[in-house]
Protein backbone atom coordinates (compact mmCIF):
# COMPACT_ATOMS: atom_id res chain seq x y z
CA UNK A 1 0.00 0.00 0.00
CA UNK A 2 1.90 3.26 -1.06
CA UNK A 3 0.32 6.14 1.46
CA UNK A 4 -0.38 9.64 0.43
CA UNK A 5 1.25 12.59 2.03
CA UNK A 6 -1.56 12.80 4.66
CA UNK A 7 -0.06 9.74 6.21
CA UNK A 8 3.03 9.94 6.09
CA UNK A 9 2.96 13.13 7.86
CA UNK A 10 1.73 10.71 10.59
CA UNK A 11 3.66 8.60 10.58
CA UNK A 12 6.65 11.33 10.57
CA UNK A 13 4.68 12.89 13.64
CA UNK A 14 4.83 9.87 15.82
CA UNK A 15 8.45 8.49 14.90
CA UNK A 16 9.78 11.89 15.53
CA UNK A 17 8.14 12.39 18.71
CA UNK A 18 8.98 8.32 19.99
CA UNK A 19 12.59 9.01 18.99
CA UNK A 20 13.18 12.63 20.35
CA UNK A 21 11.37 12.03 23.63
CA UNK A 22 11.53 8.13 24.92
CA UNK A 23 15.80 7.71 24.65
CA UNK A 24 16.77 4.19 24.95
CA UNK A 25 18.25 5.29 28.60
CA UNK A 26 14.62 5.94 29.67
CA UNK A 27 13.46 2.80 28.46
CA UNK A 28 16.20 0.88 30.48
CA UNK A 29 15.02 3.25 33.36
CA UNK A 30 11.42 2.22 33.29
CA UNK A 31 12.49 -1.60 32.56
CA UNK A 32 14.65 -1.42 35.76
CA UNK A 33 12.12 0.51 37.78
CA UNK A 34 8.56 -0.47 36.60
CA UNK A 35 7.34 2.79 36.96
CA UNK A 36 6.35 5.01 33.97
CA UNK A 37 7.53 9.20 33.78
CA UNK A 38 4.16 10.84 34.35
CA UNK A 39 5.54 13.91 32.82
CA UNK A 40 5.88 11.95 29.58
CA UNK A 41 2.34 10.95 30.00
CA UNK A 42 1.35 14.12 30.47
CA UNK A 43 3.47 15.35 27.51
CA UNK A 44 1.97 12.66 25.67
CA UNK A 45 -1.64 14.32 26.70
CA UNK A 46 -0.54 17.32 25.86
CA UNK A 47 -0.03 16.20 21.71
CA UNK A 48 -3.67 14.74 21.89
CA UNK A 49 -2.39 11.27 21.38
CA UNK A 50 -5.11 9.68 23.49
CA UNK A 51 -7.80 11.51 20.86
CA UNK A 52 -6.07 10.34 17.97
CA UNK A 53 -9.44 8.28 16.72
CA UNK A 54 -11.88 10.77 18.59
CA UNK A 55 -14.19 12.88 17.08
CA UNK A 56 -13.38 16.75 17.18
CA UNK A 57 -15.94 17.52 18.55
CA UNK A 58 -15.47 15.81 21.81
CA UNK A 59 -11.87 17.14 21.82
CA UNK A 60 -9.85 14.35 19.58
CA UNK A 61 -7.94 14.38 16.56
CA UNK A 62 -11.05 12.56 14.09
CA UNK A 63 -8.37 10.70 12.75
CA UNK A 64 -9.41 7.31 11.04
CA UNK A 65 -8.21 3.60 11.72
CA UNK A 66 -5.18 3.60 9.04
CA UNK A 67 -4.12 6.67 11.21
CA UNK A 68 -4.14 5.12 14.65
CA UNK A 69 -2.30 1.95 13.64
CA UNK A 70 0.34 3.95 11.65
CA UNK A 71 0.92 6.22 14.71
CA UNK A 72 0.66 3.06 17.46
CA UNK A 73 3.45 1.01 14.79
CA UNK A 74 5.88 4.33 14.97
CA UNK A 75 5.39 4.46 18.85
CA UNK A 76 6.13 0.64 19.37
CA UNK A 77 8.58 0.70 17.32
CA UNK A 78 10.71 2.82 19.95
CA UNK A 79 8.54 2.04 22.92
CA UNK A 80 6.32 -0.93 23.03
CA UNK A 81 5.18 -0.10 26.74
CA UNK A 82 4.07 3.51 25.57
CA UNK A 83 1.90 2.36 22.40
CA UNK A 84 -0.01 0.09 25.01
CA UNK A 85 -0.61 3.85 26.92
CA UNK A 86 -1.71 5.57 23.80
CA UNK A 87 -3.58 2.18 22.01
CA UNK A 88 -5.40 1.79 25.08
CA UNK A 89 -7.05 5.30 24.70
CA UNK A 90 -7.79 4.89 21.26
CA UNK A 91 -9.15 1.73 21.40
CA UNK A 92 -10.63 -0.59 24.07
CA UNK A 93 -11.21 2.81 26.02
CA UNK A 94 -13.23 5.16 23.98
CA UNK A 95 -14.21 2.15 21.47
CA UNK A 96 -17.46 1.78 23.10
CA UNK A 97 -18.22 5.04 24.03
CA UNK A 98 -18.27 5.84 20.54
CA UNK A 99 -20.41 2.77 19.69
CA UNK A 100 -22.92 3.16 22.35
CA UNK A 101 -22.23 6.40 24.68
CA UNK A 102 -25.02 8.79 25.02
CA UNK A 103 -24.13 12.59 24.05
CA UNK A 104 -23.33 13.58 27.96
CA UNK A 105 -21.34 9.63 28.36
CA UNK A 106 -19.18 10.90 25.03
CA UNK A 107 -19.24 14.74 26.15
CA UNK A 108 -17.69 13.64 29.75
CA UNK A 109 -15.60 10.27 29.37
CA UNK A 110 -14.35 10.06 25.38
CA UNK A 111 -13.77 13.85 25.69
CA UNK A 112 -12.35 13.18 29.20
CA UNK A 113 -9.62 10.58 27.47
CA UNK A 114 -8.88 12.35 24.04
CA UNK A 115 -7.97 15.63 26.16
CA UNK A 116 -5.80 13.61 28.54
CA UNK A 117 -8.05 14.81 31.45
CA UNK A 118 -8.97 10.91 31.91
CA UNK A 119 -7.48 7.51 31.72
CA UNK A 120 -9.15 4.71 31.06
CA UNK A 121 -9.13 0.74 31.33
CA UNK A 122 -11.36 -1.87 29.79
CA UNK A 123 -12.42 -4.72 32.49
CA UNK A 124 -14.01 -7.22 30.03
CA UNK A 125 -11.15 -10.80 31.68
CA UNK A 126 -12.17 -12.22 34.86
CA UNK A 127 -9.98 -14.90 36.42
CA UNK A 128 -12.56 -17.80 34.82
CA UNK A 129 -13.18 -15.83 31.71
CA UNK A 130 -10.27 -15.17 29.46
CA UNK A 131 -10.83 -16.52 25.87
CA UNK A 132 -14.16 -17.12 26.83
CA UNK A 133 -15.16 -13.95 27.35
CA UNK A 134 -19.05 -14.66 27.23
CA UNK A 135 -18.30 -16.61 30.61
CA UNK A 136 -17.88 -13.14 32.68
CA UNK A 137 -19.53 -13.50 36.34
CA UNK A 138 -19.34 -10.02 37.49
CA UNK A 139 -23.00 -8.90 38.49
CA UNK A 140 -24.79 -6.19 38.28
CA UNK A 141 -28.21 -6.53 40.11
CA UNK A 142 -30.70 -3.50 39.61
CA UNK A 143 -32.15 -1.35 42.62
CA UNK A 144 -34.32 1.34 42.23
CA UNK A 145 -32.91 3.87 40.12
CA UNK A 146 -29.04 2.28 41.14
CA UNK A 147 -26.76 -1.27 39.84
CA UNK A 148 -25.16 -3.16 42.78
CA UNK A 149 -21.88 -4.49 40.61
CA UNK A 150 -19.99 -7.68 42.82
CA UNK A 151 -17.37 -9.38 40.93
CA UNK A 152 -13.55 -9.57 39.66
CA UNK A 153 -11.99 -8.81 36.87
CA UNK A 154 -8.37 -9.96 35.87
CA UNK A 155 -5.39 -8.64 33.77
CA UNK A 156 -6.86 -5.32 33.10
CA UNK A 157 -4.26 -3.10 31.92
CA UNK A 158 -4.12 -0.02 33.35
CA UNK A 159 -6.26 -0.73 36.24
CA UNK A 160 -4.46 0.92 38.87
CA UNK A 161 -3.95 4.26 37.05
CA UNK A 162 -7.25 4.63 35.38
CA UNK A 163 -10.32 7.04 36.06
CA UNK A 164 -12.81 4.58 35.53
CA UNK A 165 -13.91 1.25 33.87
CA UNK A 166 -15.91 0.03 30.98
CA UNK A 167 -16.74 -2.77 33.10
CA UNK A 168 -19.11 -5.56 31.65
CA UNK A 169 -21.13 -7.27 33.87
CA UNK A 170 -23.89 -10.10 33.60
CA UNK A 171 -27.72 -8.65 34.01
CA UNK A 172 -29.67 -11.87 32.87
CA UNK A 173 -27.34 -14.95 34.12
CA UNK A 174 -29.66 -17.19 32.20
CA UNK A 175 -29.17 -15.76 28.87
CA UNK A 176 -25.27 -16.39 28.74
CA UNK A 177 -23.21 -13.99 26.58
CA UNK A 178 -26.68 -12.34 25.65
CA UNK A 179 -27.53 -11.23 29.02
CA UNK A 180 -24.10 -8.90 29.50
CA UNK A 181 -24.73 -5.10 29.98
CA UNK A 182 -21.54 -2.63 29.65
CA UNK A 183 -21.36 -0.04 33.02
CA UNK A 184 -18.95 3.08 33.17
CA UNK A 185 -17.16 2.44 36.67
CA UNK A 186 -15.54 5.88 38.69
CA UNK A 187 -12.84 3.28 40.14
CA UNK A 188 -12.76 5.75 42.70
CA UNK A 189 -16.20 4.59 44.53
CA UNK A 190 -16.27 3.01 47.35
CA UNK A 191 -16.20 -0.90 47.13
CA UNK A 192 -13.91 -0.65 44.00
CA UNK A 193 -10.25 -2.22 44.91
CA UNK A 194 -7.71 -3.43 42.50
CA UNK A 195 -5.08 -6.66 43.37
CA UNK A 196 -1.28 -6.25 43.27
CA UNK A 197 -0.07 -5.01 40.05
CA UNK A 198 1.23 -8.08 38.27
CA UNK A 199 5.33 -8.75 37.89
CA UNK A 200 5.04 -8.98 34.36
CA UNK A 201 7.70 -10.70 32.02
CA UNK A 202 7.50 -7.44 29.12
CA UNK A 203 5.73 -4.48 28.64
CA UNK A 204 7.18 -3.02 32.15
CA UNK A 205 5.84 0.22 33.14
CA UNK A 206 2.11 0.10 32.36
CA UNK A 207 1.04 -1.67 35.34
CA UNK A 208 -1.90 -4.49 34.98
CA UNK A 209 -3.69 -5.86 37.71
CA UNK A 210 -7.56 -6.96 39.02
CA UNK A 211 -10.17 -4.66 40.14
CA UNK A 212 -12.55 -5.72 42.80
CA UNK A 213 -16.10 -4.45 43.13
CA UNK A 214 -17.85 -4.97 46.43
CA UNK A 215 -21.43 -3.70 46.43
CA UNK A 216 -20.11 -1.51 44.64
CA UNK A 217 -23.27 1.21 43.42
CA UNK A 218 -23.58 2.90 40.07
CA UNK A 219 -26.44 5.38 38.54
CA UNK A 220 -28.58 3.98 36.03
CA UNK A 221 -26.75 7.00 33.91
CA UNK A 222 -23.53 4.95 34.48
CA UNK A 223 -24.94 1.84 32.12
CA UNK A 224 -23.41 1.98 28.97
CA UNK A 225 -26.03 1.13 25.56
CA UNK A 226 -28.66 -1.56 26.14
CA UNK A 227 -29.32 -3.87 29.20
CA UNK A 228 -27.87 -7.14 27.95
CA UNK A 229 -26.42 -5.52 25.23
CA UNK A 230 -22.89 -5.46 26.41
CA UNK A 231 -21.15 -8.26 24.86
CA UNK A 232 -22.18 -7.12 21.08
CA UNK A 233 -20.19 -3.78 22.15
CA UNK A 234 -17.30 -5.74 23.36
CA UNK A 235 -16.86 -7.75 19.87
CA UNK A 236 -17.04 -4.85 17.72
CA UNK A 237 -14.50 -3.07 20.43
CA UNK A 238 -12.06 -5.70 20.47
CA UNK A 239 -11.69 -5.39 16.60
CA UNK A 240 -9.78 -2.17 16.86
CA UNK A 241 -8.00 -3.26 19.94
CA UNK A 242 -6.72 -6.34 18.06
CA UNK A 243 -5.58 -3.80 14.98
CA UNK A 244 -3.83 -2.12 17.61
CA UNK A 245 -1.50 -5.21 18.82
CA UNK A 246 -1.24 -5.86 15.25
CA UNK A 247 0.15 -2.79 14.77
CA UNK A 248 2.37 -3.22 18.22
CA UNK A 249 3.41 -6.21 16.84
CA UNK A 250 5.03 -4.37 13.61
CA UNK A 251 6.12 -1.99 15.05
CA UNK A 252 8.47 -4.30 17.26
CA UNK A 253 9.05 -6.64 14.50
CA UNK A 254 10.41 -3.15 12.62
CA UNK A 255 12.75 -2.59 15.85
CA UNK A 256 13.87 -6.15 15.90
CA UNK A 257 14.98 -6.33 12.27
CA UNK A 258 16.77 -3.39 12.20
CA UNK A 259 18.94 -4.59 15.47
CA UNK A 260 19.43 -7.72 13.79
CA UNK A 261 20.62 -6.14 10.72
CA UNK A 262 23.39 -3.78 12.99
CA UNK A 263 24.70 -6.69 14.92
CA UNK A 264 25.03 -8.93 11.74
CA UNK A 265 26.79 -5.79 9.82
CA UNK A 266 28.81 -5.32 12.88
CA UNK A 267 29.85 -8.97 14.69
CA UNK A 268 32.33 -10.70 13.13
CA UNK A 269 33.61 -13.95 13.44
CA UNK A 270 35.85 -16.21 10.95
CA UNK A 271 37.49 -13.00 10.04
CA UNK A 272 34.15 -11.27 8.48
CA UNK A 273 31.08 -10.03 9.46
CA UNK A 274 28.49 -12.19 10.05
CA UNK A 275 25.92 -10.67 7.27
CA UNK A 276 28.58 -12.02 4.82
CA UNK A 277 27.35 -15.38 5.69
CA UNK A 278 24.25 -16.95 4.11
CA UNK A 279 22.66 -18.32 6.88
CA UNK A 280 22.04 -15.21 8.15
CA UNK A 281 21.65 -13.37 4.97
CA UNK A 282 18.39 -15.27 4.85
CA UNK A 283 17.17 -15.10 7.95
CA UNK A 284 16.82 -11.26 7.60
CA UNK A 285 15.27 -12.30 4.11
CA UNK A 286 12.70 -14.18 5.95
CA UNK A 287 12.05 -11.54 8.72
CA UNK A 288 12.01 -9.04 6.33
CA UNK A 289 9.31 -10.83 4.35
CA UNK A 290 6.99 -11.75 7.02
CA UNK A 291 7.31 -8.32 8.52
CA UNK A 292 6.38 -6.35 5.27
CA UNK A 293 3.67 -9.35 5.11
CA UNK A 294 1.93 -8.40 8.55
CA UNK A 295 2.00 -4.57 7.83
CA UNK A 296 -0.06 -4.92 4.96
CA UNK A 297 -2.39 -7.11 6.22
CA UNK A 298 -2.95 -4.61 9.20
CA UNK A 299 -3.39 -1.67 7.25
CA UNK A 300 -6.00 -3.48 4.93
CA UNK A 301 -7.62 -4.65 8.20
CA UNK A 302 -8.08 -0.40 9.19
CA UNK A 303 -8.96 0.24 5.91
CA UNK A 304 -11.79 -2.11 6.04
CA UNK A 305 -12.49 -1.12 9.30
CA UNK A 306 -12.86 2.71 8.06
CA UNK A 307 -15.32 0.99 5.44
CA UNK A 308 -17.49 -0.68 7.23
CA UNK A 309 -17.06 -3.76 5.17
CA UNK A 310 -19.17 -7.09 6.47
CA UNK A 311 -15.96 -9.01 6.73
CA UNK A 312 -13.82 -6.40 8.32
CA UNK A 313 -13.48 -8.22 12.25
CA UNK A 314 -12.23 -11.11 10.04
CA UNK A 315 -9.30 -8.90 8.65
CA UNK A 316 -8.67 -7.14 12.19
CA UNK A 317 -8.29 -11.12 13.45
CA UNK A 318 -6.10 -11.98 10.50
CA UNK A 319 -3.76 -8.82 11.24
CA UNK A 320 -3.68 -9.52 14.21
CA UNK A 321 -3.05 -12.82 14.47
CA UNK A 322 -0.13 -13.40 11.83
CA UNK A 323 1.35 -9.75 13.00
CA UNK A 324 1.62 -11.34 16.52
CA UNK A 325 2.91 -14.58 15.75
CA UNK A 326 5.35 -12.87 12.84
CA UNK A 327 6.50 -10.64 15.21
CA UNK A 328 7.73 -13.44 17.44
CA UNK A 329 9.32 -15.42 15.08
CA UNK A 330 11.16 -12.15 13.93
CA UNK A 331 12.07 -11.55 17.40
CA UNK A 332 13.30 -15.18 18.07
CA UNK A 333 15.30 -14.97 14.81
CA UNK A 334 16.51 -11.15 16.01
CA UNK A 335 17.59 -12.83 19.10
CA UNK A 336 19.39 -15.65 17.30
CA UNK A 337 21.60 -13.78 15.27
CA UNK A 338 23.11 -11.69 18.54
CA UNK A 339 23.80 -14.75 19.71
CA UNK A 340 24.77 -14.87 23.89
CA UNK A 341 24.80 -10.97 23.88
CA UNK A 342 21.19 -10.94 22.87
CA UNK A 343 20.70 -12.64 26.56
CA UNK A 344 21.52 -9.98 28.06
CA UNK A 345 19.51 -7.20 29.29
CA UNK A 346 22.65 -4.44 28.04
CA UNK A 347 21.55 -5.63 24.19
CA UNK A 348 18.13 -4.02 22.85
CA UNK A 349 16.79 -6.99 21.82
CA UNK A 350 16.62 -9.08 24.99
CA UNK A 351 13.81 -6.38 25.98
CA UNK A 352 12.15 -6.00 22.56
CA UNK A 353 11.99 -10.25 22.73
CA UNK A 354 10.31 -10.07 25.96
CA UNK A 355 8.46 -7.04 25.39
CA UNK A 356 6.45 -8.76 21.88
CA UNK A 357 4.98 -12.25 23.89
CA UNK A 358 2.12 -10.84 25.15
CA UNK A 359 1.08 -9.88 21.53
CA UNK A 360 0.14 -13.18 20.52
CA UNK A 361 -1.90 -13.58 23.80
CA UNK A 362 -4.04 -10.48 24.87
CA UNK A 363 -6.79 -9.22 23.25
CA UNK A 364 -7.26 -12.22 22.35
CA UNK A 365 -5.17 -15.13 21.87
CA UNK A 366 -3.70 -16.74 18.14
CA UNK A 367 -6.18 -19.46 18.58
CA UNK A 368 -9.16 -17.18 18.86
CA UNK A 369 -8.58 -15.45 16.45
CA UNK A 370 -7.74 -18.69 14.40
CA UNK A 371 -12.00 -19.38 15.47
CA UNK A 372 -12.74 -16.24 13.94
CA UNK A 373 -11.59 -16.62 10.93
CA UNK A 374 -12.65 -20.00 10.30
CA UNK A 375 -16.13 -18.67 11.55
CA UNK A 376 -16.13 -16.40 9.30
CA UNK A 377 -15.16 -18.49 6.42
CA UNK A 378 -17.40 -21.58 7.77
CA UNK A 379 -20.63 -19.60 8.01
Amino acid sequence: MVLSEKYQLIQKLARDFAEAEIPSTLQDEIDQTGEYPQELLKKIASYGFYGIKAPKEYGGQGGDTLAYVLFIEQIARVSAVTSIYISGANSLGSGPLLLAGTEEQKQKYLGGVARGEMYPCFALTEPGAGSDAGGVVTSAVRDGDDWIINGRKAFITGAPIADFGIVFCKTDPSKGNKGITTFIVDLKLPGVSFGKPENKMGIIGCPTSDIVFEDVRVPDSARLGEVNQGFTNAMKTLDYGRLGVAAQSVGIAQACLEEAIKYAKERKQFGRPIAKFQAIQFMIADMATELEAARQLVYNGAVMKDLNDRQASMYCSMAKYFAAEAANRIASKALQIHGGYGYIKDYRIERLYRDVRINAIFEGTSQVQQMVISGALLK
